[in-house]
């Protein structure tokens, strides 16, 4: 392929670095979850419910985009979770075909007990990160 480099030895050991170090962050973070009590699948829910943009909550195809999730196991899902109590239906104020997917008081309490916890473990994983990426990019172009 014109305009790509060789990938030297460095650059894999790189993409294993960062793949590993990606891979320990989900099992921390799936590690915390079930501590929770939640599925990491729940805290993914939760997750997506809360961090969902534009100042109304979000659809059942907006969570099946965020979690890359087909929109059956999307609703299987908010199923499990609003048996639970952490999640609840509501029909959209101006559209009553439109079903919105909110928290309850114990889905905020359980996200409320990882989220610090997430944003400290990435905030401790970012240099780090940073530079296996960096490294990644370095390095001239061969071919033209």
């Amino acid at each position: 392929m014109t305009g790509m480099r060789q990938l030297a030895q460095e650059d894999y050991e790189n993409l294993l670095a960062f793949r590993t170090s990606l891979r320990k962050f989900l099992h921390w973070s799936e590690t915390r979850a079930r501590e929770a009590g939640l599925t990491p699948a729940q805290h993914q829910l939760l997750l997506a419910v809360k961090g969902h943009p534009g100042g109304v909550p979000p659809t059942v195809g907006d969570l099946a985009g965020y979690l890359l999730l087909r929109h059956h196991s999307t609703v299987e899902l908010i199923d499990r979770a609003e048996s639970a109590g952490l999640v609840q239906r509501r029909g959209d104020e101006d559209d009553g075909r439109v079903i919105r997917i909110m928290l309850t008081a114990k889905g905020e309490e359980r996200l409320s007990l990882l989220a610090p916890a997430h944003l400290n473990e990435l905030t401790r994983l970012a240099p780090a990160l940073d530079h296996l990426v960096a490294g990644a990019l370095t390095g001239p172009p061969t071919g033209t």
